[in-house]
């Protein structure tokens, strides 16, 4: 089996070796992780309510393709690649928009149906042999979840039950507890997109911990008290961190939130659960909202985070100031990310050319060390 690379210098018992420091730097490494990782597993695209409308679309940056989400006119959204089967030509070169039948290609007027059918080009009716099914748009596997569709670019994707919806199973004990929340029907509140100028490892790495909270998170750790022990909610299955006795909600005073989601159980009130979905969502579980992290790697030291705030939809109807809630996880981001910003540079130093160390709260991490090492194949030189 693939181990991380062991470093020249012994490890005490109490720490074990992270990734060496050319993990988060090298250019070929990203390559691998695109092509191993990014298209070959399920990401998370778009949230299915921003495609309302028959002919609504988005474009995703995944690994290193484009992809066109898009509601067909049944209803239903399907995802293809994003180029133009006669020359290559990018169809859509907007990030979001809405046609009224189909996709036109801008350099050649080769027009798409929304279900990916080649059905006119300039001249076609002279060409009857071309099979407009074939020289259609090339189709990407799509599922939706927590309300979100998820695509796959790999010709057999994996077992989407095993790998995604396994995830929330792994952390929490079993599906219907992230179930409880009824992602799928709430509404969007507030999005944050963030440039952050990092690997994109180091952001999950610092997801899946707590070892800084008691140092950058003074408004978290005053909601979530046991956080600012060093112990993520992650580093226990099944375990969400309770709120502090005088906190009356999940926001950045404390103060009073929404009401409980309908099916939240009573064991779930007054908790916060993390669930990470490799390689690149997170999902926040609090009794009156949730919050949906999409990473899109762009580079080795570069990565977009957009972040999805999730209520009750009679909460967003009625027009409810949600910016308190909000707020308390968008400057937890803002916090991480500066981290991880600040973390980056000092990959490509000598001092972490062999990488550094995970305490005891962070073991964790190590595994999912040993999980990207697996995939790309081994340990990269």
């Amino acid at each position: 089996m693939p181990t991380i690379p062991a470093p020249a210098n012994p490890v005490s018992p109490s720490l074990i070796a992270t990734l060496p420091g050319r993990y988060y730097t090298d250019p070929e490494i990203f390559r691998r992780e695109q092509e191993r990782l990014f298209e070959a597993m399920w990401m998370c695209a778009v949230r299915s309510a921003d495609l309302a409308s028959p002919g609504a679309f988005r474009t995703v940056r995944i690994g290193r393709e484009s992809v066109l989400v898009v509601r067909n006119r049944t209803g239903e959204l399907r995802a293809f690649l994003n180029v133009c089967r006669h020359r290559g030509a990018r169809l859509c070169t907007e990030e979001a928009g809405e046609v009224r039948r189909s996709l036109q290609c801008p350099y050649h007027a080769w027009t798409y149906g929304l279900d990916g059918r080649l059905v006119a080009a300039p001249n076609l009716v002279r060409m009857p042999d071309v099979d407009r099914t074939a020289y259609g748009l090339v189709k990407v596997a799509l599922r939706e979840w927590l309300g979100y569709a998820w695509v796959c670019l790999a010709d057999e994707p994996p077992s989407f039950e095993e790998t995604v919806v396994g995830a929330a199973v792994e952390r929490l004990g079993d599906a219907a507890a992230i179930e409880h929340y009824g992602a799928e029907r709430l509404a969007l509140g507030k999005r944050v997109t963030y440039d952050v100028r990092a690997n994109w490892k180091l952001i999950v790495e610092n997801f899946m911990e707590c070892y800084h909270c008691a140092t950058i998170h003074p408004e978290l750790t005053e909601v979530l008290p046991e956080f600012a022990d060093g112990y993520a909610a992650q580093y226990y299955v099944g375990h969400g961190a309770a709120f502090g006795a005088d906190v009356k909600g999940f926001t950045v005073d404390g103060g009073e939130g929404f009401g409980r989601l309908p099916d939240v159980a009573d064991e779930q009130d007054r908790r916060y659960y993390a669930v990470t979905v490799k390689p690149t969502v997170f999902v926040n579980l609090v009794p009156d909202h949730v919050i949906l992290h999409r990473m899109f790697p762009l580079a080795e030291d570069r990565t977009t985070v957009e972040c999805d705030w999730l209520y009750a939809p009679e909460v967003v109807e009625s027009g409810a100031d949600v910016s308190r809630s909000a707020e308390l996880f968008h400057r937890v981001n803002v916090q991480d990310f500066a981290a991880c910003e600040r973390t980056q540079p000092a990959m490509a130093s000598r001092a972490y050319r062999e990488g550094g160390v995970l305490v005891p709260t962070e073991h964790h991490i190590g595994i999912f060390h040993a999980w990207v090492v697996r995939q790309l194949g081994g340990a990269q030189g």
